[in-house]
């Protein structure tokens, strides 16, 4: 029977704690990095958090980036925002401008990429919408977290709601990193992929729990909390890598032909962040949430008794099993010496066996 068909069933016995040593070392440093990347380049953020005018308009004059940066310094506006997608479009934007500001902008462009200016898209952000948009989005995140966290309080207990706590701030910060380091831009559209993909590694971890309280219900009293978490995940180890692929497969169809053959932006942006955010929380469902809670819970009286058995049992088995195989040794070595030493001497103080000569018989006479 192969792996995978064990995995199917359930049947595998992975150790998953034991490997949770390095995988929580590695998190952290992931987390370290992603924390650090986010504050040494700041996320590329849309005029929809920062407010600002935003132009985009076709290329259809092959102007370059340079010619539309120099034709906007004819009206002050050299600082501005200027790209060039793959697909032929010009996107320009600046900080928020007055009604003359913008003229002046809209005209700039349209001269730099010889089109007119009824072709132009404009669109522009006020500050203050700018900055309500942010509140808003990190209210949904806190409300979300909340909520999160009083449901696992309630359905398990509420070391399971730190640790999928944990889970979740290891998966946003990762995100969070991926998307710093890139540099694609923040919108709207990803705080709702973000809130999807905490949802989803919600899910993954709730299962995991779930199937831990199933176990201690049917447990005797002799297994430890580490031994009843590695039974779980080794039997819902296939359900998560199968609805992991599930849903990897649809978002990278979308991220690969929604972003390299359509060019959708807004598809581009939202893709990415789903497809990071589903394949960081299957990671941390398994190798950061349930080691955690394993960690916490093997440390209640009731439980650290049970691992202290549990060590003194395998303490004896290991001490028994060493003496047998020291005893082994030593009688396989004794043999191999014997075997060696056909025609040595016996010692000295073991009683030897003299052979007489035979009797003689006397004559009659």
């Amino acid at each position: 029977m192969n792996v995978f068909t064990r995995m199917y069933r359930g049947e595998t016995r992975f150790d998953f704690i034991e490997i949770s040593r390095k995988t929580l070392i590695v998190s952290a440093v992931f987390v370290a990095a992603s924390i650090l990347m986010m504050v040494v380049k700041p996320f590329n953020l849309s005029i929809d958090f920062t407010g600002g005018v935003i132009i985009t308009v076709e290329n259809t004059s092959d102007a370059t980036v340079e010619s539309i940066r120099n034709e906007l310094r004819t009206v002050g506006y050299g600082d501005a925002r200027v790209q060039i997608t793959g697909d032929g479009i010009v996107q320009v934007q600046t900080e928020a401008l007055n009604a003359e500001g913008q003229d002046a902008l809209t005209f700039a462009v349209a001269n730099a990429v010889g089109a007119d200016v009824n072709d132009l898209n404009e669109k522009a952000v006020g500050p203050t919408f700018g900055a309500e948009v942010t509140r808003k989005a990190i209210q949904a995140l806190v409300v979300f977290l909340i909520v999160v966290a009083i449901f696992i309080t309630w359905r398990f207990e509420w070391r399971m709601a730190l640790a999928a706590l944990a889970a979740l701030f290891h998966d946003l910060v990762i995100a969070g990193g991926i998307y710093a380091l890139i540099g694609f831009v923040v919108t709207p559209s990803t705080i709702i992929a973000v809130l999807t993909i905490l949802g989803y590694s919600l899910y993954d971890t709730v299962v995991v729990f779930d199937k831990v309280n199933e176990n201690i219900f049917e447990d005797d009293t002799k297994t430890t909390y580490n031994q009843i978490v590695n039974q779980s995940l080794n039997q819902v180890l296939m359900r998560s890598i199968n609805t992991s692929l599930t849903s990897l497969l649809p978002v990278g169809s979308l991220l690969l032909v929604g972003f390299l053959a359509i060019g959708a932006e807004t598809l581009k942006e939202f893709a990415l962040a789903l497809f990071i955010g589903i394949a960081v929380g299957t990671y941390s469902s398994i190798f950061v949430a349930a080691p955690l809670l394993a960690r916490w819970k093997s440390r209640e009286p009731d439980w650290a008794r049970r691992q202290a058995r549990a060590d003194k049992r395998s303490g004896a088995s290991g001490d028994r099993d060493a003496a047998k195989s020291k005893s082994s040794k030593n009688q396989t070595d004794e043999a191999k010496s014997t075997a060696s030493k056909p025609d040595a001497m016996p010692p000295s103080d073991v009683p030897q066996t003299v052979a007489r000569p035979p009797k003689q018989r006397r004559k009659r006479r």
